[in-house]
């Protein structure tokens, strides 16, 4: 497969925030008004204009407290399921780069329902925007990719956590600090290295860093039997008109 790829060691992350900086930075997005929610991490969650979040969990107490850190994106997925969800609505809305693999929203993503594509997605990426309806998430930098840059993330990390290029060459890289994590985290795992482009390396459970890590670690949401449904009815619509 080719195309390019991160590569995410997150037993290399500190938490600094400065891939979640770099990314408003270089899009030129607006601050949040946020609050304590008794949390190191700020703001809490994911939106329209904070594609990048760094998530922090910790586990355990005293001496075996331990904070868990992850630099929370698009996994950029090699079947976009929110593509194809996309798709059965309106064609174009969100597309995937042929010569990067990028999954990228565009303005038709205004005429989707967000519940729809939302559900689609494995990892609860896409927000939408209350105002245009415009749906947002990290385009991989593409502007930057295309200038020959890295992402600003990556280019900003300061300890070695964030990697961007080929994919290949960054799944060597990936399988190569596996085996020489594996020495001392036993548990240490690629997560979803054969689906996505956004792959991380962890040093322990998957589930330990945020429920929605890993494809199939988050429990369904209530509405997708319904947005199933909706994917399902769509082209049905078409037809008829």
């Amino acid at each position: 497969m080719s195309g390019k790829s991160f590569f995410i060691d997150l037993s290399k992350c500190t938490a600094c925030r400065g891939c979640q900086i770099a990314c408003k930075q270089w899009k030129k997005l607006p601050a949040e008004n946020t609050k304590n929610t008794g949390s190191l991490q700020n703001p809490p969650d994911l939106s329209a204009v904070t594609l990048k979040v760094v998530r922090m969990r910790e586990e355990g107490q005293g001496d075996t407290l331990k904070l868990f850190s992850l630099p929370d994106q698009c996994r950029h997925c090699l079947d976009p399921s929110c593509k194809a969800a996309a798709d059965t609505h309106v064609k174009g809305a969100i597309i995937q780069d042929k010569d990067t693999g990028a999954v990228i929203f565009t303005e038709k993503t205004k005429l989707l329902p967000i519940k729809a594509i939302r559900s689609a997605c494995p990892y609860d990426i896409p927000r939408v925007d209350a105002k245009t309806k415009l749906m947002h998430k990290c385009d991989m930098c593409i502007d930057r990719v295309r200038g020959g840059l890295l992402p600003a993330c990556v280019k900003t990390c300061p300890t070695g956590a964030m990697h961007f290029g080929d994919r290949d060459e960054m799944l060597k890289l990936g399988k190569e600090r596996l085996e020489k994590l594996k020495a001392t985290r036993p548990k240490a795992t690629l997560v979803d290295d054969e689906q996505v482009r956004t792959v991380f390396l962890a040093e322990d459970d998957p589930r330990l860093y945020a429920k929605h890590l890993m494809a199939d670690a988050a429990e369904p949401k209530l509405y997708t039997r319904v947005a199933a449904l909706d994917m399902f009815l769509g082209p049905l619509r078409q037809t008829r008109a």
